[in-house]
């Protein structure tokens, strides 16, 4: 079952037909700095999604387009000096997410555009002036923190287990998330339900944190999106099929490991309709002109399998509303 959907706020021309190869940029061949905390294994999908963006666009990588790559394979803290090797190849744009990423870019240069895939709250989080005028050398793919959002994770929680009292939330120190936090925090109290926030600060957390969350009675955790989380995939829904909770994740890329429920952007369409941005800027435009293109759909998947070992009996009206199944 796959009725995914995609809907956004698009710059004026930024969907314009793409032009053909033979009207691209003559002489140097355009660098693309792609930059990463994650690894090419984990990111495969995002990081062909925007391959194929850029082909859509006439942008052939190894012929009219180099792309140079940067994996921080998960350590933070290689970030800044990946993106001053990039600064440092003179890259013509480099593109980047999430919030890590960006800021590693950004504190390296205030000069060479920067597109991001996707971003939450780039202005909240000071990246950019506005949505319409970004004003710097960022713009690309983002979406704003939408209490409504976040509110949904705990009401899809409670709809898959109807006597829900208390959940755990488990959050990246180098990716806090803040503003989806405090949403989450307030939704619980609406929903009735006691919300208990974790921060894992490295992998040698997660084990004591699964522990700690199932020592507090939590019946289901909500795990935030975050490269660490996404590297770490397979050990964290091993851990909470261990510890017998139902995960609801941000991301899907923990429900292609195995985990049981997802609510969010679908990040490879984001990602190709990033490389509109780097062709745009290839072609003359400034990024501070571009307005930054909002995701407004977030997609909904399930595994069967998942919840058949948890025990757990999905609601028809859970189904139907599921944008994929996994069976």
């Amino acid at each position: 079952m796959d009725r995914r959907t995609f809907l956004g706020t698009v710059a004026a021309g930024l969907l314009a037909a793409p032009l053909g190869v033979q009207a691209q940029p003559t002489g140097k061949v355009p660098r693309i700095g792609y930059l990463s905390a994650s690894s090419r294994s984990v990111d495969a999908y995002r990081r062909g999604a925007f391959g194929e963006g850029l082909r859509d666009l006439g942008w052939i990588e190894g012929q009219n387009i180099l792309v140079e790559e940067r994996w921080a394979e998960g350590h933070y803290d290689r970030l800044p000096g990946l993106a001053a090797e990039l600064v440092n190849l003179k890259v013509d744009v480099i593109v980047a997410s999430p919030t890590p990423e960006i800021r590693a870019a950004q504190r390296a240069t205030s000069t060479i555009p920067i597109v991001t895939t996707h971003l939450i709250d780039p202005v909240g989080q000071g990246f950019i002036s506005s949505v319409q005028r970004p004003g710097g050398n960022i713009t690309g793919m983002a979406w704003d923190p939408d209490p409504a959002i976040t509110e949904k994770y705990l009401e899809l929680l409670k709809e898959l287990i109807p006597r829900l009292q208390r959940v755990g939330g488990i959050f990246d120190r180098a990716e806090p998330n803040t503003v989806y936090r405090q949403a989450a925090e307030r939704a619980a109290y609406k929903l009735g339900l006691t919300l208990h926030h974790t921060e894992v600060g490295s992998p040698d957390d997660l084990e004591k944190t699964f522990a700690g969350v199932t020592h507090e009675g939590a019946q289901a955790v909500l795990v935030y999106g975050s490269v660490l989380f996404a590297v770490h995939r397979r050990r964290i829904v091993s851990l909470a099929a261990t510890h017998r909770l139902p995960a609801i994740y941000v991301s899907r890329t923990l429900i292609d490991a195995g985990g049981l429920m997802s609510y969010g952007v679908n990040i490879g369409t984001l990602a190709r309709r990033s490389a509109s941005y780097v062709d745009k800027i290839l072609r003359g435009a400034r990024p501070a002109d571009l307005p930054v293109e909002q995701a407004a759909t977030f997609e909904l998947v399930i595994n069967l399998k998942t919840a058949k070992a948890l025990g757990l009996t999905i609601p028809p009206s859970l189904l139907q509303r599921a944008d994929q199944v996994i069976e």
